[in-house]
């Protein structure tokens, strides 16, 4: 097996900590490790680090190399710039096909999402090979704890083999009613964004249900050839759709599986889910430093300053050298819009 980790965001949800010459993936959020760092190590349980590729930008290949000084060199895929999700696996996947064999299974992984058992996730990812190897487009489910509008679902149908499921449709982020009701159904799952196929399997379905992906990835692969992988793509990759993997690819094949999971996972996705998973006084707060809380609860405040918080509740306050954050729990999803508005107003020193 073959691992492919995805690493060329730029987290604007957690600004102002992720910029854009330090994004989510290479921060050190959970623990002591950055999150890329984590997802590796995970994988090095399943599989040498001569098997792991990293797909990240240009502007952040010194820091993959900083994070995973390990990583052979021809093992980062550049992307020109980022782009969506079916353009950069695509990329991807044609470039292992200059180093691999097109019969080998590879694991595509988010470099930033958390997963607590290690162990369950590699023993998920053993089932997945069975149905790559056949032909199918494996994908991982996960056991909803709650009715999430924030994550797409995917609906299991009939069962494939013990612990796996013929997948029914994809759904997208559905209303808070519309969630309850796939709850309730009990054979939908959270879309965790990880797969399982051949490069093989992938590379056709690539040809079949993308064609104009396909043929913007046979002229890069023209280049390739004629002047080494180092060549300066850009002027093609640009031409790229910009659409996720998940409508262009596994909403349109016919052979597809998901795995229901349970393994502690969460794509962290903004201060609000890390909050949700950091440690908490018995007052729901989160602090990161000497701090005096009085009457205050569900605050989470990170700052390596000492803090007073006074009768306040449901704050995310996110001090970096040079901003600071400050703003409601619920609303920790809208911090995006502040990187729109410093992009608008030219701000580039803040982004």
């Amino acid at each position: 097996m073959v691992g492919l980790i995805l690493a060329g965001g730029t987290g604007t949800r957690f600004w102002p900590a992720s910029r854009e010459s330090l994004p989510k993936q290479f921060l050190t959020i959970l623990g002591n490790k950055s999150m890329i760092r984590m997802t590796v190590d995970r994988l090095l349980m399943k599989m040498p680090i001569d098997k792991i590729y990293v797909s990240t930008t240009a502007a952040q290949v010194s820091l993959v190399k900083n994070d995973i000084p390990e990583l052979p060199n021809h093992n980062i895929i550049i992307e020109p710039m980022g782009m969506n999700t079916a353009p950069c696996i695509g990329l991807s996947l044609r470039y292992l096909k200059r180093f691999e064999n097109a019969k080998e299974t590879v694991i595509i992984l988010p470099a930033d999402h958390l997963i607590k058992d290690e162990k369950e996730f590699l023993h998920s990812i053993e089932l997945a090979e069975t149905p790559a190897r056949e032909g199918y487009h494996v994908t991982f489910g996960i056991i909803p704890e709650y009715p999430a509008t924030g994550y797409g679902y995917i609906e299991a149908g009939k069962s494939y083999s013990s612990g796996m499921f013929h997948v029914k449709q994809f759904k997208e982020k559905p209303d808070h009613v519309t969630a309850k009701f796939f709850i309730e159904q009990g054979n939908f799952y959270w879309n965790s964004g990880q797969f399982c196929w051949t490069i093989e399997t992938i590379n056709n379905s690539f040809r079949t249900k993308l064609p104009l992906v396909d043929a913007i990835l046979n002229e890069i692969e023209k280049v390739w050839d004629e002047s080494g992988i180092d060549a300066n793509i850009s002027h093609l990759y640009e031409r790229m759709p910009r659409i996720p993997v998940d409508i262009g690819i596994m909403e349109q094949v016919e052979k597809r599986v998901v795995i229901p999971v349970e393994y502690g996972w969460s794509d962290v996705g903004s201060w609000r889910a890390l909050a949700d998973l950091s440690q908490k006084d018995i007052n729901g707060n989160t602090f990161f430093a000497d701090h005096i809380s009085l009457d205050s609860r569900n605050n989470y405040i990170r700052t390596d300053k000492f803090v007073a918080v006074i009768d306040v509740d449901e704050l995310i306050v996110v001090e970096t050298e040079d901003a600071i954050l400050i703003t409601n729990r619920k609303k920790a999803e809208l911090v995006k819009n502040v990187v729109n508005k410093l992009k608008e107003e030219k701000k580039d020193k803040l982004l």
